[in-house]
């Protein structure tokens, strides 16, 4: 399969309507185009995501932890004159997100290629402030800081029209959440059901892991929701998940987003929202 198929320009959707004698043409384009690249090797379950503002083909790509995986398919799209690399973006600090940096650059001849991250990022140049971001053509992408699974988490938002976007790294995943590897409970919670929840619903999570089958099990050990088992239909039979679940499905079957529902109380005997999400994450860490 040719790894540029990919990159392929939509072609504009011709919509027309009869008005009386009159005919309305209507050309509709989007301009932003995001593709997953698995990097599954060995163990290993990442995703690096590629960020192309189709209008002005700048694009940059999103956690390459992996070089080997993601620098030929960088390669082939900028000889071929179908993208303008930007920028290294990453979500976070760890080897298996920001360990690729270096490598990258060096793969691409590009020593000097803008690296946007959090500041303990491998030879981050930029860490915007909470909130603030960069330009990608036409696009803005916004960081967000949510910091738990690494102090330096940023999750990053990006919004083209109808399509929004978010990249969460190890922050969110569709059902589940990151370790506390250097957080509390109190600023996961913050993290999720404060600054995630407060985007608009309709906006499609892109984790950094392909984690949701296992998710899944655990969140059904707790709670036997609808969504929560329309989700597991979904993982038996789709390998991949990235992209095709909303912030607002997450609020539905991620029992980290649920903290206060009276049975994940129940189960977990906390009424107070930190706790409960403190316990939540014991028991995912101890389940088998």
């Amino acid at each position: 399969m040719n790894p540029m198929n990919y990159l392929a320009r939509a072609r504009p959707v011709l919509a027309t309507r009869r008005l009386g004698t009159l005919t309305a043409a209507l050309a509709f384009t989007r301009a932003m185009h995001i593709k997953s690249i698995p990097m599954w090797t060995g163990s290993h379950d990442n995703y690096a995501y590629l960020l192309v503002d189709d209008k002005s083909k700048d694009a940059v790509i999103v956690d390459p932890a992996q070089p080997e995986k993601v620098a030929p398919i960088l390669k082939q799209a900028i000889q071929e004159g179908k993208i303008n690399l930007t920028a290294i973006v990453n979500t976070h600090h760890h080897w298996d997100h920001a360990g690729g940096n270096d490598k990258i650059r060096s793969e691409l001849g590009k020593p000097n290629l803008p690296i946007i991250g959090g500041k303990d990022c491998q030879s981050v140049t930029q860490t915007p402030a909470n909130g603030e971001g960069f330009k990608l053509g036409g696009l803005n992408v916004k960081g967000l800081y949510t910091p738990c699974h690494t102090q330096d988490s940023i999750c990053w938002y990006v919004q083209d029209g109808d399509d929004k976007a978010v990249f969460t790294g190890d922050t969110l995943f569709h059902a589940g959440c990151g370790r506390f590897f250097e957080g509390t409970a109190e600023e996961m919670h913050t993290a999720l059901n404060k600054t995630l929840a407060s985007l608009p619903d309709d906006t499609k999570v892109y984790p950094g892991h392909e984690y949701t089958k296992s998710n899944v099990r655990f969140a059904l050990s707790v709670l036997q929701n609808e969504a929560i088992k329309k989700l597991q239909a979904f993982t038996e039979n789709n390998k991949e998940t990235q992209g095709k679940f909303t912030i607002g499905d997450e609020k539905l079957h991620n029992v980290f987003m649920r903290v206060e529902d009276p049975e994940l109380q129940k189960v977990t005997g906390k009424t107070d929202p930190v706790e409960v999400m403190a316990q939540l994450r014991k028991m995912k860490d101890n389940f088998k």
